[in-house]
């Protein structure tokens, strides 16, 4: 077993640990909790030196420990700590006792009072606009911090696949630009600690759950960010990932026992066959191979099952979002980990925070795939959950095609009108996240063969269709990948985010006329959609497309907008005697981004490659 210093005085993330004796304490998880929590008996995870022959002791009014549960390796103890409401903020001394009675370690455990309104507040909805952030390629806003001692993967710029140096400072730097093209929340990839040896820069191996790469910054400053962006009206979502831990994690020295991870000693890769977790037909091995396979060799598969990791990983989810004030979780490779505990975590999440929002990512391209999951929805095998909503890959991949496949038979514009119309699946399409393009794909640019007017259309689609929208940062700078589709090429860095960067995408320096018309683009249609309410909480009509063009309303008791698609490289003139039904042909319309009027009558002309939206008088 590991051998710590002995009679030592430790400092660990918020906590001081004194020990007097052989044993000693290295690190305690949770460092802190709250007063007035659903989640008021609480698993406290300690670690040091020879810990299981200790008796853990408190005596603070209000909180007292429930059980303890030792493990195979004695240098770990779990403490379950009850915190009643009448109990004062402040630091609970953790008292470890040896067999005699001496008291040889003290952790200082700390509670805290509870924000106003934390137990109330709100997650996004579809009245917001989110925008994904690669931290390490957005802005660089600390230069020292770039390369941290004790730290591996040092900043290399000309690496695609190194670290960049972007931060959290970057991101509060550059809020009044988010808020000014019209994005109302910040998803970022994670910024827990990653200290891997390559590739670290993406954030998907963490090293540490309860503290931020010190090169993105400090756990404070993540908090300063959640702060001044809610002083702009912008609410923050963290990434997170339950499914793995990157292998230089510091419990991968020492595990708590072996069944804390999946498969240890025998490692295979995962077979990422999600499908096997439903299918009638599959074999015991298959499904264990996919749920109990590893990504990569240094991505350890966490084992959920273990009752105590289960508790680790939901506690410290509900940390976060009552440390930092978060409006959102996305969960990264959400099938991936046990499906129960999966159902046991959104539940416990929701129940913490009934006006919380989770999107998880199901990467499949088949909606029942994703159906499987949501909240709300009935399943076969009696399977459940309270996952509020999905990234929606179904739409992505069937808005893409719908503009760069030739129009025939079930092509084009009428695959992206069967996809939406396979929406009965779910048991609530409107909470899902729909986007164009995010860190795993080519940008939707280069996926749209670098034509700024279908790109357009791209932006109107999902600035307009039920759902929350997501762009990826550079988005609205058509920022492409042509040639490269590499994950380091995709997360190139943003133009201006460096000192002496020779193009500025914040200032305008260096940008194209093109890339210029684009954001003006993208900014006039996010400003527009923040009153547009029919496309907030309004209900959706659509018509089948004839000849490349595609028309649908959104529309509530205040408004009602139409959108006309037209994907030709020709002007087309559309009959509106179909949609009488909805729309009065002796009506007016106002385009909303150009603010003309325009006549209805029995047709209407629409350019080639153009998008309308028409608001509806």
């Amino acid at each position: 077993m590991k051998i710590l210093t002995l009679t030592t005085i430790l400092l660990s993330l918020f906590i001081h640990a004194r020990c007097l004796s052989q044993s000693s304490v290295e690190r305690i998880e949770p460092p802190s909790w709250w007063i007035g929590m659903e989640h008021s008996e609480i698993q406290v995870m300690i670690y040091g030196n020879d810990l299981a022959g200790l008796k853990p002791h408190l005596e603070y009014q209000g909180v007292t420990i429930t059980k303890t549960v030792l493990v195979d390796n004695d240098n770990y103890i779990f403490i379950y700590i009850s915190i009643k409401n009448t109990a004062e903020a402040g630091i609970v001394p953790i008292f470890f006792k040896d067999r005699d009675g001496q008291i040889v370690c003290t952790v200082d455990f700390e509670i805290q009072s509870r924000g106003k309104n934390a137990a109330t507040k709100k997650g996004y909805d579809n009245s917001d606009v989110l925008y994904l952030i690669t931290p390490d390629r957005f802005a660089n806003g600390d230069l020292s911090n770039d390369d941290i001692k004790g730290l591996h993967d040092k900043v290399n710029r000309s690496d695609k696949w190194g670290r960049h140096g972007g931060d959290l400072r970057g991101i509060i730097d550059h809020l009044d630009y988010l808020e000014d093209i019209g994005f109302t929340a910040i998803w970022l990839n994670p910024l827990l600690e990653n200290n891997q040896e390559k590739a670290s820069y993406h954030g998907y191996s963490t090293t540490d759950y309860y503290k931020v790469d010190p090169r993105f910054g400090t756990n404070e400053e993540y908090k300063e960010l959640s702060v001044k962006a809610e002083e702009k009206g912008v609410k923050i979502i963290m990434d997170m990932i339950l499914n793995h831990c990157g292998s230089g994690h510091w419990w991968m020295d020492d595990l708590p026992s072996n069944d804390w991870i999946n498969n240890p000693k025998n490692f295979f890769r995962t077979n990422h066959r999600r499908t096997t977790l439903r299918d009638p037909y599959a074999s015991d091995y298959d499904r264990d191979h996919f749920s109990d396979g590893w990504f990569v060799p240094t991505m350890p598969d966490l084992n959920q099952r273990n009752p105590l990791m289960a508790d680790y990983l939901i506690q410290n989810t509900i940390w976060w979002i009552e440390y930092l004030n978060l409006a959102g979780i996305r969960m990264d490779t959400y099938p991936y980990s046990d499906m129960h505990f999966m159902s046991d975590w959104t539940c416990a999440v929701m129940e913490e925070y009934p006006d919380f929002n989770i999107c998880g990512e199901e990467w499949s391209l088949n909606p029942s795939v994703l159906a499987y999951w949501q909240e709300g929805k009935m399943n076969a095998d009696g399977y459940t959950s309270c996952l509020p909503g999905l990234l929606d890959f179904p739409i992505q991949n069937a808005l893409k095609e719908a503009l760069t496949i030739e129009e025939g038979w079930n092509q084009g514009m009428i695959n992206l009108y069967d996809m939406l119309s396979n929406d009965f699946q779910y048991a609530d399409p409107s909470r899902h996240v729909i986007f164009p393009d995010n860190h795993d794909m080519s940008r939707i640019f280069t996926q749209l063969n670098e034509d700024i007017d279908l790109f357009k259309m791209a932006m109107i689609y999902f600035s307009t269709m039920r759902g929350t929208p997501q762009f990826y940062y550079g988005t609205e700078i058509l920022m492409s990948n042509t040639g490269d589709n590499s994950h380091g090429n995709i997360r190139s860095d943003y133009p201006g985010g460096w000192v002496g960067d020779k193009v500025n995408a914040f200032t305008n320096e260096g940008l194209s006329e093109k890339q210029i018309e684009a954001r003006e683009f993208v900014k006039e249609l996010l400003n527009w959609r923040k009153s547009a309410t029919s496309v907030h909480n309004g209900d959706t009509l659509h018509f089948i497309p004839e000849d490349g063009v595609y028309t649908y309303f959104r529309f509530n008791e205040l408004q009602k907008i139409m959108v006309v698609m037209n994907k030709n490289a020709e002007s087309k003139e559309v009959d509106l005697k179909r949609f009488e039904e909805v729309l009065n042909t002796n009506s007016e319309a106002k385009d909303a981004l150009s603010g003309n009027t325009i006549q209805i009558s029995d047709s209407l002309s629409i350019g080639p490659k153009q998008a309308l939206i028409l608001e509806i008088n």
